[in-house]
């Protein structure tokens, strides 16, 4: 099976982090493009980045997406307010928390909260979650059906 196209975004508080990861995933060989910060600005808006690579990854559902934030927390609110994202928080020591995000939510995008995430520990979650598909099992399939009727009743 292909690899997906990786699109980045970050704003200040993620930038060293992004930088780091991006290296990383082009080592194991997948396609990224960065929708930026492309300089470390501490004045800069992570909604700015964020919707960016988001609405990248909304286009084609083989794509993904891993955005940085100080905690990630608002980086996946932005990221969840473009239709068909499924972004999922991650800012732990414990890599499993990524690898449920697919197993069971599907999630296409990773908010990962550089403050709280060693580089180490990115490393492993990302490639954890790269690497985890989707259980396809029936309950988590009824709770996306769900969340997608909601999207066409919320984006008409």
């Amino acid at each position: 099976m292909a690899k997906p196209k990786i699109f980045l975004g970050t704003d200040h508080a993620g930038f060293e982090l992004k930088e780091e990861v991006k290296a990383y995933l082009r080592k194991l060989g997948y396609e990224v493009e960065d929708r930026g910060a492309f300089k470390l600005d501490a004045e800069d808006d992570y909604p700015d980045f964020i919707s960016a690579a988001a609405i990248e990854v909304a286009k084609n559902p083989l794509n993904k997406g891993i955005i940085f934030g100080g905690s990630g927390q608002g980086e996946a609110i932005v990221a969840n307010k473009v239709k068909g994202i499924r972004a999922a928080v991650f800012n732990s020591d414990n890599p499993e928390i990524a690898k449920l995000s697919r197993l069971h939510n599907d999630s296409n995008i990773l908010s990962i909260g550089a403050r709280f995430v060693s580089k180490e520990t990115a490393f492993k979650a990302v490639k954890l979650w790269l690497e985890t598909d989707f259980s396809s099992e029936v309950r988590h399939k009824r709770r996306l059906k769900k969340i997608e009727e909601l999207e066409k009743k919320l984006f008409r």
